[in-house]
Order: C-alpha cells, then sequence, then structure tokens
C-alpha cells in the first residue's frame, strides 16, 4: 500500500512538473526541440479548443430545443470528422515523431475554422435563410 501511495505522489509531482515546464517554453523560439514542438502545438490546441468550447455552450444556451438537438449532432459529427480528418492527411507521418505534432496542428487549424463557422452562425443578419442563428 505504501508503494501505491509513493508511486501516486511521483506520478501528481511529474505532472505539476511538467506543466510548469511547459509553462517555461517560449514558442516563437525556433530552436525547439521534438517534445517542445508538441507542447507547442498542444498549447494552441487547447486554446482554439477552449474558444470553440465557450461558443458552442453560447450557442446551445440561446437555442430551443429542437435546434440545440440539431447542434450537438452537428458538433458530435464535426468533431468526429476532424480528427477523421487529420489522421488521413497527415498519415504520411505515422510513425514518425513528428506525427503526433502534425495531427495536434490540424486539428487546431479545424478547430479555428469551427470557431469562425459558428461565430457566423451566430451573427448572421436577419433573413439569411442559409444560416441558423439563435433568435433573441
Amino acid at each position: 500500500m505504501k508503494a501505491l501511495l509513493a508511486a501516486l505522489g511521483v506520478i501528481v509531482l511529474s505532472s505539476a512538473w511538467a506543466r510548469a515546464q511547459d509553462e517555461k517554453i517560449d514558442c516563437t523560439s525556433q530552436s525547439l526541440n521534438m517534445m517542445e514542438l508538441d507542447q507547442c502545438a498542444g498549447r494552441d490546441f487547447k486554446a482554439a479548443e477552449a474558444k470553440l468550447e465557450a461558443l458552442y455552450l453560447s450557442m446551445r444556451a440561446k437555442y430551443d430545443a429542437p435546434n440545440r438537438t440539431l447542434l450537438e449532432a452537428a458538433q458530435r459529427s464535426w468533431r468526429a470528422w476532424r480528427d477523421a480528418e487529420c489522421a488521413y492527411v497527415t498519415n504520411g507521418t505515422a510513425g514518425g515523431t513528428i506525427n503526433s505534432m502534425m495531427q495536434t496542428k490540424c486539428r487546431t487549424a479545424k478547430t479555428n475554422a469551427r470557431v469562425k463557422e459558428l461565430n457566423a452562425q451566430l451573427h448572421c443578419e436577419e433573413g439569411d435563410l442559409s444560416c441558423n442563428a439563435p433568435r433573441p
């Protein structure tokens, strides 16, 4: 039992140390190693995901039940498409150390594009039949 608790303590401390090291990385540097490039890509993806999640939740809260259900289904399908598309387009690097970063960068780009798409839905002009903006 003591060994299990000690191992758990090591994992918690390592995780905290890794997060602290991640925050110290200057992602604008031209001399990053692969691990640092992965961490920077991950940081960008987390930021894009946070923007998307905030926008999605905002839209979801403004819709009536039928539109909320449609948005939820569309978002689930979009996420599955994004992940499959990025696996497909980065398959040329499969098995290589760069593949993780390439997939993350792809997912970030697709997520940022989705934010633009949802923002367009949210702010479309009255009478524009090409979008489904929440109504006040």
